[in-house]
């Protein structure tokens, strides 16, 4: 049963994925070209003051499913009813706080921003995308968290994908109908409204929960810890483009958006494997099952391992040529970055290989003891942004998450061995060192290989089969000598699957 809700978190989360990426595509293109790019900065710059907002879903979020998962597996429908109404009561005390928060970030973007619009302009959109942002996350982050610790993923990533699509469709109808961003956004905010009232509906029919119970705040509290944990890494996130709008330009920011829209969407992509699974090893460890969870963590790593090598070493040779293409035609900023973009695409794979240590400390619930490694990357990604950001531009923001980003993994791959695995950190080692070996070895081959003309979307995505097929072939081959084991495993759980699924059609 926890396999095959996995593999149904995990088949719609891709798909969630792709949909994402598609319309992350598509949006920004068409602000860009009706708007120019000084408009996708100030959007840009506007969504990632705002974004903090997600620290309720992944900061006490992470809390919350840790709490749910021992109700969830004794289907103890009370203790569920408790929990989730401490939640609530939470996460209403910190959105008054953002309703707060919208209103500064309203009265002083004006003044943060250099750009030519006036103030008026830009606080009726901070009003705009906050109010649309708060909606969302304060009316259905409850049941969203209660769906994830319930290995359900695959019903909010459902609505995400509905509202996204219909998202793409108003926001490029209402641009191509002439109608100003302030519109625009009014018409994308009234979209989002939908899925928070849907998960509403959805979880109301599902769980009997008993709504005039005692809330149980035992159950959460380590709230607090959970919260300055997604604070320090929202800190860490934002820096970049906080940084920038307030030492460069926005034109830098809508450069940096373009270069992190390609890298964000291949995590998510490798983000699709770890879905799901958060809740499945947190029902391990409510339930004891020790060996179970070593044996599944391993194969879940070495999948991640593999996923991130082949998609970012692809990505990392992929990257200026689609740039160029996307941003073919726009001269008022400078788009092609090359060191830049390739630290910044090795500073999101390292962030990626940290993700299977990341969800099984969130299922194991250590938010307080893990929290110092949080506050340190954050402020080690802060300090050296503002400094190297004066001398470099987003290629030192770009350093600094780079710098950022090793120590926190190498933090969470140590704690990990020692308490919660207890395992030899030379696992870590060996998995990294045989990672470096494949992307070595893919950017070698494909010197022998001819480069082919690149002017088309189509050209490019030739190339990028060849490519992401040579790494992937080089990341086997690899693993047939260093990881053989996992690679049996992982092919005879394809072979049993698509063996019912051969015997269901019979």
């Amino acid at each position: 049963m926890r396999s095959k809700k996995a593999l149904l978190n995990i088949s719609f989360s891709f798909l969630l994925q792709l949909v994402t990426i598609v319309s992350s595509f598509i949006i920004p293109i068409y602000i860009i070209g009706t708007f120019g790019s000084n408009v996708n900065g100030v959007i840009v710059s506007i969504t990632q003051f705002l974004s903090y907002i997600t620290l309720l879903e992944s900061g006490v979020g992470g809390v919350v499913r840790a709490a749910l998962y021992k109700p969830l597996a004794n289907k103890d429908v009370i203790q569920i009813s408790r929990i989730i109404k401490a939640s609530e009561k939470f996460f209403k005390v910190i959105a008054y706080f953002f309703i707060g928060y919208i209103l500064i970030i309203a009265f002083l973007f004006p003044s943060i921003v250099t750009s030519e619009f006036e103030g008026i302009y830009l606080t009726i959109l901070v009003l705009i995308i906050g109010t649309s942002t708060f909606i969302q996350y304060y009316f259905g982050i409850t049941y969203s968290v209660l769906l994830q610790a319930d290995q359900s993923i695959y019903i909010t990533s459902f609505f995400q994908i509905l509202t996204l699509i219909l998202n793409t469709i108003i926001t490029v109808v209402l641009i191509n109908m002439g109608f100003g961003i302030h519109i625009v956004m009014l018409g994308s905010a009234a979209i989002f409204v939908l899925r928070p009232i849907l998960l509403q509906i959805y979880v109301k029919r599902r769980y009997k929960l008993i709504s005039n119970c005692k809330e149980d705040s035992t159950s959460i509290k380590q709230r607090w810890d959970g919260l300055g944990h997604h604070i320090a890494f929202f800190l860490h996130r934002n820096t970049a483009v906080v940084v920038l709008t307030f030492f460069t330009n926005i034109r830098e920011v809508s450069v940096y958006s373009v270069y992190y829209m390609v890298v964000i969407g291949i995590q998510k992509f490798v983000n699709t494997f770890t879905s799901g699974v958060e809740a499945m090893f947190g029902d391990m460890i409510a339930k004891g099952e020790k060996t179970a969870l070593q044996r599944n963590f391993r194969l879940f790593e070495f999948v991640s391992y593999t996923a991130t090598t082949v998609l970012f070493t692809s990505t990392a040779l992929l990257i200026l040529p689609f740039v160029q293409i996307y941003t073919d035609g726009i001269t008022d900023a400078d788009y092609y970055r090359p060191i830049f973009a390739y630290v910044l695409v090795a500073a999101e794979a390292i962030y990626c290989i940290r993700l299977p240590y990341h969800a099984v400390v969130l299922a194991a619930g250590h938010f307080k003891q893990t929290k110092k490694g949080a506050y340190t990357e954050a402020i080690i990604n802060i300090v050296l942004s503002i400094i190297l950001v004066n001398f470099m531009g987003i290629l030192g923001a770009a350093i600094a998450t780079f710098v950022a980003m090793i120590y926190r993994t190498v933090q969470y791959a140590v704690y990990l061995s020692k308490n919660i695995l207890q395992r030899d950190i030379l696992v870590f080692i060996k998995r990294i060192l045989v990672s470096l070996i494949a992307v070595l070895m893919t950017v070698l081959f494909l010197k022998l290989v001819p480069i082919l003309e690149i002017n088309t979307y189509v050209d490019w995505v030739a190339y990028a089969i060849i490519i992401t097929i040579i790494s992937l072939i080089i990341n086997i081959f690899l693993s047939l000598i260093f990881y053989n084991d996992d690679l049996r495993r992982i092919m005879g759980l394809v072979k049993r699957f698509t063996t019912k699924k051969e015997n269901k059609n019979k």
